[in-house]
């Protein structure tokens, strides 16, 4: 009889003093996010989460988060010509050099992919309509086209000043039909001064909801390889180009995961 009561108080004893197991371990779910415990010692060393049941209280076992899809910007084909989220730039030519859309459509003289095209009549309507004149000063330029505009800036200025204003044949996002160069019909087309003009606040502002970006922003040559064009708007698609504007990046390169591209890669 003394060593049933002996035992009784033991018990008792070690109820008291927490010896037995704790709330909120072992069994317990892990809050969302939370990475699951690596040894059996951790599980049982780490502080219940609040809300955690109490031992002994049956839980139904937690129901997995749901797995987001990858954006559009993980998945994309960042080389493939056809594709629109290619990226075209000093260190990423064109593959083949000489690649060419298939299809180009008309806009107001100039040539662009069908689906770039038409976001570039509803930005030019919808610049209208807001009482500011855009006009298209340049779109779809071939190898050849290319070849030749970049000769003629090396002929004026050198190649060093050439390449930090034109691209080279096979580098050029002109190339790919995806690009235009926007104006206002006044002395400040494709110059700084274009940057104080109407046309050049109404596309900073309004170009993503039609699919474009400015291609070269102010203070990214270190990034993109070009100094600030305000008038280089490059097309990404609706969603895309949404995309890049809410995630804060300031260049395609940037927000496609990319290096910087300040220049061309050494010839070897």
């Amino acid at each position: 009889m003394l060593a049933h009561r002996a035992g009784a108080v033991l018990l008792a004893v070690a109820l008291l003093t927490g010896c037995g197991p704790r709330p909120g371990t072992g069994s317990s779910p892990a809050p969302p996010g939370s990475s699951p415990a690596t040894s059996p010692a951790a599980a049982t060393s780490a502080p219940a989460p609040a809300g955690s049941p109490s031992p002994g209280r049956s839980t139904a076992p937690p129901t997995p988060a749901p797995v987001p899809s990858p954006p559009p910007s993980a998945t994309a084909d960042l080389g493939d010509p056809a594709s629109l989220a290619v990226v075209v730039n000093k260190r990423r030519p064109l593959e083949p050099r000489d690649w060419a859309p298939r299809d180009l459509e008309q806009v107001e003289g100039r040539r662009l992919r069908p689906e770039a095209a038409r976001a570039a009549r509803e930005l030019l309507a919808a610049a209208r309509a807001d009482g500011v004149r855009i006009v298209l000063v340049s779109g779809y330029r071939s190898y050849d086209e290319q070849a030749a505009t970049y000769a003629g800036w090396v002929a004026q200025q050198g190649q060093a000043a050439a390449d930090t204003a034109s691209a080279r044949p096979g580098h050029s996002e002109h190339q790919t039909g995806l690009a235009v160069d926007v104006g206002e019909g006044s002395g400040c087309d494709l110059q700084v001064c274009f940057a104080d003009t109407a046309a050049a606040a109404w596309v900073a502002d309004h170009a993503a909801e039609h699919g474009f970006v400015v291609r070269y922003p102010r203070g990214a040559q270190a990034v993109t390889g070009y100094w600030y064009e305000p008038w280089h708007l490059r097309y990404l698609g609706a969603q895309r180009a949404r995309e890049l504007v809410h995630s804060g990046a300031a260049t395609l390169e940037e927000f496609s995961g990319l290096p910087p591209a300040p220049d061309y890669a050494p010839v070897r």
